[in-house]
């Protein structure tokens, strides 16, 4: 690199001739004598000068090659290779839901990858939690795709999904001789537990980044979320709309609170390193331009409207149609994705596709297999029609969600430096948090069953937090201890842990 040099005083003796003699130095005209001296002077400044502003300009472009090796990226094939090492086996560890996966995504890529930072990571799951679809895989692709590009991202989405989707494809075709869901396996019975702890981690882990204001609307989408799942008098699917809702409030409440200035409740703060205004990399690897995530939110709304319309006004019977329009309809109306798609996929295949003793046995499956529960989806479609149906309607009730992130990410990559957006993202991010600790409340009541499992729970989540144990390997010690407490081996702990029993 070029480096500025120092300009060296240069003493310029009087100006002597080496080819007089002493005498004619003597004799020489002295007005002569001080002209010449002053032009070697001049001559001796001029350089000096000319070095200076050759200093300055290689100066200059050293500075001006700086951000060109900030911006240097790291090799879009190696990044490719980093997604497929971290994905493919997540896809076959991901157990315990939604919010589990929160967790096991968190500590993969922030704590152990450092692929981005903690916001860029809550802003991505809260916008996840903004449309509708499979939230968790929402995430696994937009992290993906802001690492990797577009393929990174659907390389992603398939190692997330494949373990399952091939094991409930299966079973669809085979459930007479699968497991019994009303009496899981000794191998499957801690893995529910184990996977909660995470989630109790990654809560615990969101709320650090919390300010004052963040606090309470994390407070309060938290108890809304428990009021909808604990009162019988609220349909639990009201949640598709009040979830929504409430990241607007969220979002509506920072903006106005970020206007306020020093009488401000909330910290609002400018992007952070490697994401920041000045830098394009996120968008360079992205790689979808803003006006081709526009095409495809028009594309989704089109299909939506075009399988409606054949369906229902057309009258066209064929079967896989049928399987495309109700899981694409379904998976454009759900919202955080889980459980919440449940009563809606009953109402709609029970019991024109197939009994509700074979859906609650497949649902049962579901439930005890990695990855996502939109996997449910290949079950229901292979029952139906075989593996086309399970493609079919695979394909149709991820479709809506994963159409939606690609749209969606690069408008989140331009926007996120802006002030009044990064205000926005601050009332989602605590809004989203907000149910995550809803989950965990909810999630416990679920998994913690009899005693061992509160022993799963206690032993996994001791070695999540304070050994900082990799997620994957925390699922697998619940499992094996959760078999070695069942009743079929140790037979400890097998008293009901929520109510009965004297606990």
């Amino acid at each position: 690199p070029n480096t500025t040099r120092k300009k060296r005083p240069r003493k310029v003796a009087d100006y002597t001739n080496p080819a007089m003699t002493t005498e004619e130095e003597k004799t020489e005209d002295p007005e002569k004598k001080q002209d010449m001296t002053e032009t070697l002077h001049d001559e001796v400044d001029f350089k000096d000068e000319e070095n200076v502003g050759n200093d300055a300009e290689d100066k200059d472009k050293a500075s001006s090659s700086e951000p060109d090796e900030e911006e240097e990226d790291t090799p879009w094939s190696k990044r490719m290779g980093e997604v497929f090492r971290t994905y493919w086996y997540l896809g076959l560890m991901a157990f315990g839901g939604p919010q589990a996966h929160v967790a096991i995504l968190r500590d993969h890529l922030i704590v152990q990858r450092n692929w981005m930072d903690e916001d860029a990571f809550m802003e991505l799951f809260a916008i996840g939690q903004g449309l509708p679809g499979p939230t968790s895989t929402q995430l696994v692709v937009s992290t993906a795709l802001a690492h990797a590009g577009p393929l990174g991202g659907l390389m992603a989405f398939f190692l997330w999904n494949l373990p399952g989707l091939i094991v409930l494809t299966t079973c669809g075709m085979l459930i007479a001789t699968f497991v019994d869901p009303n009496e899981p396996p000794w191998y499957l019975v801690g893995l529910p537990p184990a996977a909660i702890s995470l989630v109790f981690k990654a809560f615990y882990g969101f709320t650090q980044k919390l300010d004052r204001l963040g606090y309470v609307l994390a407070l309060m989408s938290c108890v809304v979320a428990i009021l909808i799942n604990g009162d019988e008098r609220i349909d639990p699917l009201s949640s598709q709309f009040v979830y929504p809702s409430l990241l607007a409030l969220g979002a509506v409440v920072t903006l106005v609170d970020s206007k306020r200035g020093e009488k401000s409740f909330g910290t609002y703060k400018s992007a952070s390193k490697g994401w920041d205004a000045n830098s394009d990399r996120t968008m360079r690897r992205i790689g979808i331009p803003l006006w081709v995530g526009g095409l495809l939110v028009l594309l989704w709304a089109a299909s939506l409207a075009v399988s409606v319309l054949l369906v229902d006004k057309a009258g066209i019977t064929d079967p896989y149609l049928e399987i495309f329009e109700v899981m694409f309809r379904v998976g454009s109306l759900i919202f955080g994705g889980g459980q919440v798609v449940l009563p809606l996929l009953q109402t709609e295949v029970v019991p024109g596709w197939m009994t509700k003793d074979t859906f609650l046995q497949g649902l049962g499956l579901a439930q005890s297999m990695p990855g996502p529960l939109f996997n449910f989806s290949s079950y229901l479609g292979a029952v139906y029609r075989g593996v086309p149906g399970a493609l079919v309607a695979y394909l149709g009730l991820f479709g809506p969600g994963i159409m939606l992130i690609f749209a969606i990410v690069p408008f989140w990559a331009r926007l996120r430096h802006m002030a009044w957006f990064r205000a926005v993202l601050n009332g989602l991010n605590a809004t989203a948090i907000g149910l995550v600790g809803a989950a965990c409340v909810i999630l416990w009541e679920a998994a913690v069953v009899t005693a061992a499992d509160a022993m799963v729970f206690c032993a996994a989540g001791t070695m999540a937090v304070a050994f900082n144990v990799q997620a994957p390997f925390v699922v697998i010690a619940g499992g094996i201890l959760g078999a070695v407490l069942h009743e079929d081996a140790a037979d400890l702990g097998q008293v009901p842990w929520n109510g009965g029993g004297g606990m």
